[in-house]
């Protein structure tokens, strides 16, 4: 009979395993992390998704921050994550650009992340304080290079796309500047306005309250051609022939994350940044959407990978 009972209690749970495996995504809170303090591009992008994203999954979705080290912070915490689709990243073109910069960090881009959905592509902004003599950025350049050393740009940290963007024209151009790193563009814009640093590049949303006053002097975009939303205002590739460094922004989940969550997540994705009021949303942040699955955003980070290496192979910056 004790036979027969085991027999049977084996029977139930072997019955009522593959119901507990197929239990269906999503079943609990998910988490967007955000590698970089609240209010900067990154951050308010995320936001928007995860109210979108609530209703649709109808499980609550929310942004935590988890700033510093240029988004390496964040980045190391979604690394040692369950790879269950319930901690997500909002990740930046940094993920590729980091390893250029650091030795010993926290997660291994190849191995960690798996790519799940391109949500935009967003121009930084190259701005400068209006005291400097310059109205534009040939000015700007033809200032830097009679006065080597003296002025500095601010940047969301060592590796951030500022950061590699404000390289990139120093290299390819001769100029002499000093980095001042900050944790993000929270930091760095007040800095610029402060007066504490000269230029900066940043992302539109970032920017919006001094766009259009006499707090900055907006010269250029870091995109490959102009930005929509400033058509007067040049791309540096229109003095850099093949310049391009808009980072595109994402999602990413822990690799080893089953591929029909990966593929229901970029779904969602890709139908919340058709909609009519995201898009109004994202032109009045200066942002243009995207919505590829988890193949178009591998073979973008590729592109975005090339791109980086070669910068900094030009511009002479090693590993820290």
């Amino acid at each position: 009979m004790r036979r027969l009972l085991l027999v049977l209690a084996m029977f139930v749970l072997g019955a009522m395993a593959p119901t507990v495996q197929a239990q269906p995504y999503p079943d609990k809170l998910i988490r967007i992390i955000v590698p970089y303090p609240p209010g900067g591009a990154t951050d308010i992008l995320a936001r928007i998704l995860a109210e979108k994203m609530t209703p649709m999954l109808g499980q609550t979705v929310i942004v935590e921050n988890r700033a510093g080290a240029s988004g390496n912070i964040g980045f190391g915490y979604v690394a040692k994550a369950e790879p269950d689709g319930y901690t997500l990243l909002m990740g930046t073109a940094n993920i590729t650009i980091s390893p250029a910069f650091y030795d010993n960090l926290p997660y291994n881009v190849l191995t960690d992340f798996a790519p799940v959905a391109t949500v935009v592509s967003s121009q930084n902004l190259l701005v400068i304080r209006p005291e400097l003599p310059a109205q534009n950025l040939k000015e700007l350049i033809a200032y830097i290079k009679a006065n080597p050393g003296k002025l500095n740009y601010g940047s969301s940290g060592v590796g951030s796309t500022h950061h590699l963007s404000m390289e990139a024209l120093k290299s390819s151009l001769g100029l002499v500047m000093t980095h001042v790193p900050f944790k993000g563009t929270s930091e760095s814009v007040p800095a610029l306005l402060g007066g504490h640093v000269d230029v900066a590049f940043s992302a539109y949303p970032s920017l919006s309250g001094a766009v259009g006053t006499k707090n900055i002097t907006l010269l250029a975009t870091n995109g490959a051609k102009r930005s929509a939303m400033a058509p007067d205002v040049p791309a540096v590739a229109e003095f850099i022939p093949g310049y391009a460094f808009a980072p595109t922004i994402g999602i990413y989940a822990r690799t080893g994350t089953p591929p029909a969550i990966m593929a229901k997540i970029a779904s969602e994705v890709a139908a919340i940044v058709k909609e009519p009021e995201i898009i109004k949303q994202f032109a009045t942040a200066g942002i243009e959407p995207a919505g590829g699955g988890p193949k178009e955003y591998a073979e973008e980070l590729k592109r975005e990978d090339e791109r980086v290496a070669k910068t900094v192979k030009a511009a002479g910056m090693t590993p820290q």
